[in-house]
Protein backbone atom coordinates (compact mmCIF):
# COMPACT_ATOMS: atom_id res chain seq x y z
CA UNK A 1 0.00 0.00 0.00
CA UNK A 2 1.39 3.29 -0.70
CA UNK A 3 1.84 6.48 1.48
CA UNK A 4 -1.41 8.29 0.68
CA UNK A 5 -4.21 7.19 2.96
CA UNK A 6 -6.91 5.07 1.95
CA UNK A 7 -10.66 4.91 1.76
CA UNK A 8 -12.44 1.90 0.86
CA UNK A 9 -16.05 3.04 -0.61
CA UNK A 10 -18.58 -0.09 -0.62
CA UNK A 11 -22.08 -0.44 -2.10
CA UNK A 12 -23.93 -1.90 1.49
CA UNK A 13 -27.28 -4.18 -0.69
CA UNK A 14 -25.60 -7.23 -2.53
CA UNK A 15 -22.01 -6.31 -0.93
CA UNK A 16 -22.22 -6.49 3.02
CA UNK A 17 -26.60 -7.18 3.38
CA UNK A 18 -29.06 -9.02 1.06
CA UNK A 19 -31.22 -7.04 -0.69
CA UNK A 20 -33.82 -5.21 0.98
CA UNK A 21 -36.65 -4.85 -1.36
CA UNK A 22 -35.92 -8.80 -2.46
CA UNK A 23 -36.79 -9.93 0.69
CA UNK A 24 -39.73 -7.67 1.14
CA UNK A 25 -40.89 -9.62 -2.56
CA UNK A 26 -40.59 -12.99 -0.78
CA UNK A 27 -42.94 -11.94 1.96
CA UNK A 28 -45.27 -10.11 -0.11
CA UNK A 29 -45.54 -12.55 -2.77
CA UNK A 30 -45.49 -9.46 -5.07
CA UNK A 31 -42.45 -10.69 -7.77
CA UNK A 32 -42.27 -6.94 -8.90
CA UNK A 33 -40.53 -5.91 -5.75
CA UNK A 34 -37.69 -8.38 -6.82
CA UNK A 35 -36.40 -5.07 -9.32
CA UNK A 36 -32.93 -3.63 -8.26
CA UNK A 37 -30.37 -1.29 -9.99
CA UNK A 38 -29.30 -4.91 -11.24
CA UNK A 39 -32.52 -4.62 -13.62
CA UNK A 40 -33.15 -1.21 -14.16
CA UNK A 41 -30.32 1.47 -14.61
CA UNK A 42 -32.47 4.22 -14.11
CA UNK A 43 -32.80 4.76 -10.22
CA UNK A 44 -35.77 7.27 -10.45
CA UNK A 45 -37.19 5.29 -13.19
CA UNK A 46 -37.06 1.98 -10.68
CA UNK A 47 -37.89 4.58 -6.93
CA UNK A 48 -40.92 5.54 -9.01
CA UNK A 49 -42.14 2.01 -9.98
CA UNK A 50 -41.43 0.67 -6.51
CA UNK A 51 -43.59 3.60 -4.67
CA UNK A 52 -46.25 2.67 -7.27
CA UNK A 53 -46.53 -0.31 -6.47
CA UNK A 54 -46.34 -0.26 -2.30
CA UNK A 55 -49.63 2.20 -2.44
CA UNK A 56 -51.24 0.08 -4.71
CA UNK A 57 -50.79 -2.68 -2.33
CA UNK A 58 -51.00 -1.08 1.23
CA UNK A 59 -47.57 -1.72 2.02
CA UNK A 60 -46.27 0.94 4.52
CA UNK A 61 -42.66 1.82 5.97
CA UNK A 62 -43.73 -0.84 9.16
CA UNK A 63 -43.96 -3.71 6.64
CA UNK A 64 -39.95 -3.04 5.56
CA UNK A 65 -39.27 -2.50 9.11
CA UNK A 66 -40.51 -5.93 9.98
CA UNK A 67 -38.72 -7.37 6.95
CA UNK A 68 -35.53 -6.20 8.37
CA UNK A 69 -35.99 -7.06 11.50
CA UNK A 70 -35.69 -10.73 10.41
CA UNK A 71 -32.57 -9.73 8.63
CA UNK A 72 -28.30 -10.30 9.12
CA UNK A 73 -25.87 -9.27 6.92
CA UNK A 74 -24.12 -11.10 4.37
CA UNK A 75 -22.34 -14.61 5.71
CA UNK A 76 -18.80 -13.22 6.51
CA UNK A 77 -19.45 -9.51 6.05
CA UNK A 78 -19.33 -8.66 9.40
CA UNK A 79 -15.58 -10.16 9.75
CA UNK A 80 -14.41 -8.56 6.05
CA UNK A 81 -15.44 -5.17 7.26
CA UNK A 82 -13.30 -6.09 10.61
CA UNK A 83 -10.24 -7.32 8.55
CA UNK A 84 -10.33 -3.94 6.15
CA UNK A 85 -11.28 -1.21 9.15
CA UNK A 86 -7.78 -1.05 10.35
CA UNK A 87 -6.21 -0.60 7.39
CA UNK A 88 -8.57 2.11 5.30
CA UNK A 89 -11.37 4.04 6.45
CA UNK A 90 -14.89 2.64 5.14
CA UNK A 91 -18.01 4.79 4.05
CA UNK A 92 -20.66 2.87 2.80
CA UNK A 93 -22.17 4.58 -0.41
CA UNK A 94 -25.61 3.31 -0.79
CA UNK A 95 -28.62 4.36 -2.83
CA UNK A 96 -30.90 3.01 0.05
CA UNK A 97 -32.57 4.73 2.70
CA UNK A 98 -31.54 5.30 6.19
CA UNK A 99 -35.45 4.31 7.60
CA UNK A 100 -34.78 1.08 5.88
CA UNK A 101 -31.05 0.24 6.80
CA UNK A 102 -30.03 1.45 10.34
CA UNK A 103 -30.91 -1.73 12.20
CA UNK A 104 -28.57 -3.60 9.48
CA UNK A 105 -25.65 -0.97 9.93
CA UNK A 106 -25.59 -1.86 13.70
CA UNK A 107 -25.14 -5.14 12.93
CA UNK A 108 -22.19 -4.45 10.77
CA UNK A 109 -20.35 -2.43 14.07
CA UNK A 110 -21.74 0.75 12.77
CA UNK A 111 -19.52 1.57 9.62
CA UNK A 112 -20.43 5.62 8.18
CA UNK A 113 -22.85 5.28 6.10
CA UNK A 114 -23.93 8.25 2.95
CA UNK A 115 -27.24 7.05 1.85
CA UNK A 116 -30.71 9.26 1.16
CA UNK A 117 -33.98 9.20 3.05
CA UNK A 118 -37.58 8.80 2.75
CA UNK A 119 -40.85 10.96 3.21
CA UNK A 120 -43.06 9.08 5.18
CA UNK A 121 -46.53 10.38 7.05
CA UNK A 122 -45.76 9.06 10.69
CA UNK A 123 -49.59 8.75 11.63
CA UNK A 124 -49.71 5.91 8.75
CA UNK A 125 -46.14 5.06 7.93
CA UNK A 126 -47.35 5.63 4.46
CA UNK A 127 -44.17 6.25 2.41
CA UNK A 128 -44.95 9.61 0.67
CA UNK A 129 -41.77 10.12 -1.39
CA UNK A 130 -37.62 9.29 -1.42
CA UNK A 131 -35.47 11.96 -0.72
CA UNK A 132 -31.86 11.74 -2.82
CA UNK A 133 -29.18 13.26 -0.66
CA UNK A 134 -28.14 14.26 -3.79
CA UNK A 135 -28.12 12.98 -7.52
CA UNK A 136 -25.22 11.15 -8.62
CA UNK A 137 -23.80 10.70 -4.73
CA UNK A 138 -21.86 7.72 -5.20
CA UNK A 139 -19.60 9.52 -7.83
CA UNK A 140 -19.72 12.68 -5.70
CA UNK A 141 -18.62 11.48 -2.86
CA UNK A 142 -15.58 9.78 -4.67
CA UNK A 143 -14.84 13.10 -6.16
CA UNK A 144 -14.66 14.65 -2.88
CA UNK A 145 -12.79 12.92 -1.30
CA UNK A 146 -10.03 12.43 -4.01
CA UNK A 147 -10.02 16.11 -3.87
CA UNK A 148 -9.01 15.71 -0.49
CA UNK A 149 -5.87 13.61 -1.14
CA UNK A 150 -6.93 10.13 -0.52
CA UNK A 151 -6.51 6.85 -2.20
CA UNK A 152 -10.43 5.51 -3.40
CA UNK A 153 -11.31 2.40 -3.85
CA UNK A 154 -14.71 1.42 -4.53
CA UNK A 155 -16.35 -1.62 -4.37
CA UNK A 156 -19.65 -2.42 -5.83
CA UNK A 157 -22.14 -4.83 -7.74
CA UNK A 158 -24.84 -3.22 -9.82
CA UNK A 159 -25.44 -0.74 -12.45
CA UNK A 160 -25.85 2.01 -9.60
CA UNK A 161 -22.08 1.38 -8.24
CA UNK A 162 -20.61 2.17 -11.62
CA UNK A 163 -20.19 5.66 -11.41
CA UNK A 164 -18.25 5.32 -8.21
CA UNK A 165 -16.07 2.65 -9.74
CA UNK A 166 -15.51 4.58 -12.47
CA UNK A 167 -14.00 7.55 -10.44
CA UNK A 168 -12.10 5.71 -7.81
CA UNK A 169 -8.45 5.13 -8.49
CA UNK A 170 -9.45 1.38 -8.37
CA UNK A 171 -13.21 0.12 -8.65
CA UNK A 172 -13.91 -3.30 -8.21
CA UNK A 173 -16.92 -5.40 -8.96
CA UNK A 174 -18.12 -7.83 -5.94
CA UNK A 175 -20.45 -10.56 -6.72
CA UNK A 176 -22.34 -8.88 -9.79
CA UNK A 177 -24.57 -10.23 -12.29
CA UNK A 178 -22.91 -11.57 -15.90
CA UNK A 179 -24.81 -9.10 -17.76
CA UNK A 180 -23.08 -6.07 -16.43
CA UNK A 181 -19.48 -7.62 -16.32
CA UNK A 182 -20.09 -8.63 -19.98
CA UNK A 183 -20.80 -4.89 -20.44
CA UNK A 184 -17.95 -3.52 -18.69
CA UNK A 185 -15.00 -6.40 -18.72
CA UNK A 186 -12.35 -4.18 -17.10
CA UNK A 187 -13.24 -4.10 -13.70
CA UNK A 188 -11.89 -6.99 -11.55
CA UNK A 189 -14.62 -9.39 -10.38
CA UNK A 190 -14.58 -11.21 -7.03
CA UNK A 191 -17.23 -13.89 -5.85
CA UNK A 192 -16.36 -13.98 -2.13
CA UNK A 193 -15.26 -11.92 0.61
CA UNK A 194 -11.74 -14.34 0.71
CA UNK A 195 -11.19 -13.41 -2.94
CA UNK A 196 -11.85 -9.80 -2.28
CA UNK A 197 -9.55 -9.74 0.60
CA UNK A 198 -6.35 -11.50 -1.53
CA UNK A 199 -6.82 -9.20 -4.32
CA UNK A 200 -6.58 -5.99 -2.06
CA UNK A 201 -3.75 -7.81 -0.54
CA UNK A 202 -2.28 -8.18 -3.78
CA UNK A 203 -3.27 -5.24 -6.09
CA UNK A 204 -3.29 -3.14 -3.26
CA UNK A 205 -1.12 -3.72 0.08
CA UNK A 206 -3.44 -4.73 2.65
CA UNK A 207 -2.18 -7.14 5.11
CA UNK A 208 -3.33 -10.77 5.03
Amino acid sequence: MNDQMTIACLDLEGVLIPEIWINLAEKTGIDDLRLTTRDIADYDELMTKRLEILDANGLTLKDFQEVVATMDPLDGAKEFLDWLQPQAEVIILSDTFREFAMPLIAKLGHPTMFCHSLSVDYETYRIKDYVLRQADQKRKAVIALKSLNFRVISMGDSYNDLSMLEEAHSGIFFKPTKKITEEYPDYPVMEDYESLQRHLCEAHGFRP
